[in-house]
């Protein structure tokens, strides 16, 4: 489907879903059902009519796409302007910050004189200092984490003087060309393309009204967040925050209501001396951030072209925590801007911030949905006054259209299921936090996500987190056997879409209650794939190889034939891609048939200082292989089936450490 055609679908589904929304509001209470009928058939109306018009705005947006894209600037190299690269820090470790500081020192600038690297340590830790020196950083200390995240900036803010400023967490690894991506931005007011050939604005041709706050790349991860992982699913569904980074945050620049999400970004220091540094009355600094510099007359930009990855929380409970402290944040930040209201903001993004709120109420709506099919099937509520032919006529096609126009909404990466998925996983943990902070009930302690690897050896059941979705799944499974007990035929058929419901939740409940059973994590380091030349010498023998994965103390890799390496023994082994070439130390400690080939799998460790640093950039410095797209032919069924197989796989087979071989060749 082309752009034209896909417009067209949404324009259409935007309309049935209008006439369906205002047959519900005005045919279909139950006006004489009693109180309680009343109110959750109120209740549901609501809810549909909140998720529907949220949608109707990234319809919209998604329509204007084209107005909000700015093209980046071929600009000369003697134009490029300072830039501080701050790295904020609290109680990471120094193996996390080392990646990401050897990382900034690798990235390409014309004139890399002008890149001042800080490390910005608000724990005020001397291995954090050492680790600056090392690498011929600068180090800005803070010993009390006053004002947390936003303090720690702030005082990098006040020692440093560049006009631009690369802001990076700890984890967050920038691959080479981040500053070549982001900086021309900021000199787009003094450049025009003209002929395919950028050219220095004329005096006339200059709008100083147009103000450049930020430039925010996506957030990746080059680990599998949880639901990639406890769902076994690393291989069909992208990570759950590309919705957001790499479409919906993309979208708002035809409203400029882009988020700054904390890292991964450039920022005008200008533009921040406006608004007085970074705010100090919120958990979310970065997300007020930008609506403030938006208040201010600046163009906050979201580009959809990775630059960076970093690690995703690895347990349920720092999941939620996380989200917790994102919902509060973000109707903080609401608050204290008054952006919904703002006269500073123009009208989309306005309504783009309406949205926002009621982005975070959408938890609540999901436990109405899974609520009122129970309430009707298992206890006889009338909450819904219509019959079935007029629920076929209004609801079946806008149904369709409105599923199949998210999936022209997300590019696939994010299907109408999913969004479902993941809010039935979140929902009990987010309704009275986003209850209290709508009624001004804050939480104003800054907590930072804690992104460890739990040791195998480390408890991954989080069964009493599912116990609100264990629950409602009994509720679900006895309302659609109460239902549909006895039924059949006609009546059966006319049963249909009540029974379609009960079981729609009860997938979305079963994702949820895998999701919450864990899976253990047995490697201490992420394997990333990687097809690289590697040279293996042993003694007077050379032989050829390409790696297949490589991760901080490992890498295996492929050859055609068997080839004979020790067991025990160190072998020398050398990485080199178009950038980098690193020196390895290691011994071989599993083989196996791969194929048509063999694999083989090493411990390793860099030769020298300048090896590792090398080491680091070939691991880190790629586009990582984590699916960007949902794949469109596993299906619910597929999913379920794999859960099981590998869940009863993994309690059958424990696991065992490979015994080493040795396989002989020529």
């Amino acid at each position: 489907m082309n752009e034209k055609q896909r417009n067209v679908f949404l324009i259409l589904t935007m309309i049935l879903m209008t006439v369906y929304l205002l047959w519900r509001i005005f045919f279909t209470l139950p006006f004489g059902q009693g109180v309680l009928n009343m109110i959750f058939g109120i209740l549901l109306i609501v809810a549909e009519t909140v998720t529907v018009l949220t949608t109707f705005e990234l319809f919209v947006q998604k329509i204007k796409k084209k107005r909000g894209y700015l093209e980046c600037p071929v600009i000369p190299p003697e134009y490029y302007p300072e830039v501080d690269v701050l790295i904020a820090t609290h109680n990471e470790s120094v193996d996390l910050l080392y990646k990401t500081v050897n990382a900034c020192t690798f990235m390409d600038y014309p004139d890399k004189k002008k890149v001042h690297i800080y490390l910005c340590d608000d724990s005020n830790r001397p291995e954090v200092e050492e680790l600056a020196k090392q690498f011929g950083a600068g180090y800005l200390g803070l010993a009390d984490n006053k004002h947390a995240k936003s303090g720690n900036l702030n005082n990098a803010l006040s020692k440093t003087s560049s006009p631009l400023i690369a802001t990076f967490d700890a984890d967050m690894i920038p691959q080479h060309t981040f500053l070549m991506k982001t900086v021309p931005y900021f000199l787009f007011s003094e450049f025009i393309k003209e002929d395919n050939i950028w050219r220095l604005r004329r005096k006339n041709e200059k709008d100083d009204g147009w103000k450049l706050g930020l430039v925010q790349t996506p957030q990746s991860f080059y680990n599998p967040d949880l639901f990639q992982l406890n769902l076994f699913a690393e291989r069909s569904i992208p990570n759950e925050q590309d919705f957001f980074s790499r479409e919906i945050n993309i979208l708002r620049n035809t409203s400029n209501a882009v988020a700054y999400t904390g890292s991964n970004t450039v920022i005008s220091r200008k533009a921040m001396e406006d608004i007085n540094g970074f705010p100090l009355r919120t958990i979310t600094e970065d997300f007020e951030t930008s609506i403030r510099l938006q208040q201010a007359g600046y163009i906050t930009y979201a580009t959809d072209e990775v630059q960076a990855a970093g690690l995703t929380t690895t347990t349920v409970s720092g999941m939620i925590k996380q989200r917790v402290r994102w919902a509060r944040g973000v109707l903080q930040s609401l608050q204290n801007t008054r952006a919904i209201f703002s006269k500073k903001l123009s009208l989309p993004a306005r309504i783009t911030y309406l949205n926002s709120f009621l982005y975070w109420w959408s938890f609540f709506n999901r436990m109405i949905f899974i609520l009122s099919p129970i309430l009707f099937a298992l206890f006889d509520f009338q909450i819904v006054n219509t019959g079935f032919w007029d629920i076929v006529i209004f609801w079946l096609p806008s149904y369709f259209f409105y599923s199949t126009a998210m999936r022209y909404l997300s590019g696939n990466i994010r299907t109408q299921r999913w969004s479902q998925v993941v809010d039935t996983i979140f929902m009990p943990y987010l309704i009275i936090p986003v209850l209290l902070e709508t009624l001004h009930i804050h939480e104003r302690k800054f907590k930072v996500t804690n992104k460890s690897k739990p040791s195998s050896e480390d408890k991954f059941y989080n069964l009493w987190y599912a116990i609100p979705h264990i629950f409602l799944l009994v509720l679900s499974i006895v309302a659609i056997i109460r239902f549909a007990y006895g039924k059949y035929g006609w009546a059966l058929f006319y049963s249909s879409i009540i029974i379609f419901w009960l079981a729609y939740n009860i997938v979305a409940l079963f994702y949820a209650l895998f999701f919450m059973l864990g899976r253990r994590s047995y490697r201490a380091s992420e394997r990333i794939q990687a097809s690289e030349t590697v040279y293996i010498k042993y003694k007077d023998k050379e032989y050829k190889a390409v790696t297949m994965d490589v991760s901080d103390h490992g890498l295996s890799f492929y050859v055609p034939s068997p080839i004979d390496l020790p067991e025990q023994s160190g072998i020398d082994l050398t990485l080199q891609t178009c950038r980098y070439e690193a020196r390895l130390e290691g011994s071989i400690v599993y083989i196996r048939k791969e194929g048509d080939g063999w694999r083989y799998s090493a411990v390793v460790k860099p030769a020298e200082e300048t090896d590792k640093r090398q080491y680091m950039q070939i691991i880190y410095d790629r586009l990582h292989s984590l699916p960007k797209q949902i794949d469109p032919w596993v299906t619910v069924y597929d999913d379920i089936f794999r859960n099981i197989e590998k869940r009863v796989h993994l309690v059958r087979n424990k696991p065992v450490k490979h015994t080493k071989k040795v396989i002989g060749g020529n």
